[in-house]
């Protein structure tokens, strides 16, 4: 008797087993997006600036003026001028000056990559150190590469922002029609990093189709989901460009004024890394 009912417990076992496994296989998988594995990256772009020089014109084009750009800066951007734009000693820096320029009292790069780096997804990362200084305001940032491009319509991914009256808070922020400042619904969280000025730190998002996520040297702190409310929610699925500047003053950077004892000032990029 006592094996007859050792027999039946295992087979009610065996049985509840395959049934589990019946179940987990039988799982719709469609919408559920893959993890992907550091290993299983592919680099597709970069720029590591083991060069000297200008930035290599293959992969970097320039915004330039000085009409405020929208945010009321106090900078005019230049074009191929080394004392704003240069690599040496492997980084690239981008210098914020104080010097009467084009009807501007300050001059800064912004660099950018439409046209010779545009990416639908993928992990963006960029190693660097950042300008201080009540008044400045450098920006790791995305845009789409649709043209004419409307704003903020079309999108923008702010992977590091950093205002100079805020010593070392980081912000990551998405920008659309449904979620943007200028009509309060903004997206975004923020991380304290203590050296952000004087050490180097590997700002990065990962994006797909799902959402964006922020790090700091591979610190999670921020992921915004697409919640399917459609392009005006998430209209990052097609392809985007990356800038790099530093701005002076403005709606934001210039809250609290611009110190003009604090420049020259540089943001140094180490590299620029996409995977895919």
């Amino acid at each position: 008797m006592k094996k007859t009912i050792n027999l039946c417990i295992c087979l009610f076992v065996l049985l509840s087993c395959k049934q589990n496994q019946v179940k987990v296989a039988s799982v719709n998988t469609t919408n559920v997006p893959m993890v992907v594995s550091p290993k299983e990256r592919k680099l597709v772009w970069f720029d590591e600036f083991d060069y000297t020089g200008l930035p290599d014109t293959k992969k970097w084009n320039y915004d330039v003026g000085g009409h405020g750009w929208g945010n009321q800066e106090k900078q005019y951007y230049t074009k191929e001028r080394e004392q704003n734009a240069r690599v040496e000693n492997g980084n690239l820096i981008i210098e914020a000056h104080k010097e009467d320029y084009m009807g501007s009292k300050y001059t800064s790069a912004r660099l950018i990559t439409k046209g010779k780096g545009d990416w639908t997804y993928g992990r963006i990362e960029v190693r660097a150190k950042l300008p201080k200084g009540v008044g400045t305001w450098p920006a790791i940032w995305m845009l789409a590469s649709t043209t004419p491009l409307k704003w903020p319509d079309d999108g923008e991914i702010d992977i590091m922002e950093h205002v100079g009256f805020d010593p070392n808070v980081i912000h990551g922020t998405v920008h659309t029609k449904s979620f943007n400042h200028s009509i309060g619904t903004q997206k975004g969280a923020n991380i304290n990093i203590g050296d952000s000025q004087e050490a180097f730190h590997v700002y990065a998002i990962e994006w797909n189709a799902y959402r964006i996520e922020w790090f700091v040297d591979d610190k999670k702190y921020f992921s915004f989901e697409n919640n399917n409310g459609g392009k005006d929610a998430y209209p990052f699925t097609y392809n985007f460009h990356l800038l790099l500047n530093i701005a002076i003053g403005g709606t934001w950077g210039g809250q609290k004024g611009i110190d003009d004892n604090i420049f020259p000032q540089r943001f140094e990029i180490d590299y620029v890394r996409v995977y895919q």
